[in-house]
């Protein structure tokens, strides 16, 4: 009898997941924030992630950069505009496996502020586990880097010593960790 694959459904663990950022301030040092607030739909064949159907949905004025005074910045119009635009939402479409060894490019499409822009993202594969809890867990590093300005993420300002305020790269960086939902 011939193994039938099962549509099976992953959440996001937010306990152990991170969805972070970095971005190039005054050009000598990197600013780095997080989002708070996020959640995923995902579904598999069985447990190949190489047929995950998956959109990650991010509360944009969940951002967190350690600072209130730049978070609010952040959370305006000259940025995220959360007041008009609340979700960032990334849709995967294709997946390569780069070295059969765990690494893969993840393309997908990225909207932000009602602009959707295709990505390329670096994905680490940790492996499928079951914790000690029993509970089925897999686990991912996922990198990349955006333009900022392709999705009207555009406030900059010239400094007076030359250069820009901040770096028009927006780099991504993910620890994302599943649960297969019961």
């Amino acid at each position: 009898m011939e193994d039938q694959l099962v549509k099976e459904k992953w959440v996001i663990d937010p306990t152990h997941s991170e969805i972070g950022f970095k971005i190039r301030h005054l050009m000598i040092t990197n600013v780095k924030g997080s989002f708070g607030s996020f959640e995923a739909n995902i579904e598999t064949m069985g447990d190949d992630f190489m047929t995950a159907q998956v959109e990650c949905i991010v509360k944009a004025a969940s951002v967190d950069t350690g600072s209130t005074d730049r978070d609010k910045h952040i959370k305006g119009p000259d940025f995220f505009d959360v007041e008009h635009y609340p979700d960032i939402i990334f849709k995967a479409k294709k997946y390569e496996n780069v070295d059969n060894d765990g690494s893969y490019e993840l393309w997908g499409d990225l909207t932000i502020k009602n602009v959707t822009k295709e990505i390329m993202l670096d994905v680490e594969f940790g492996g499928v586990i079951h914790d000690p809890w029993g509970a089925e867990k897999a686990g991912f590093t996922i990198n990349g880097k955006i333009n900022r300005s392709d999705w009207g993420l555009n406030w900059n300002t010239a400094m007076d010593s030359g250069g820009i305020f901040l770096s028009e790269n927006l780099y991504i960086s993910c620890e994302v960790q599943l649960m297969r939902a019961e």
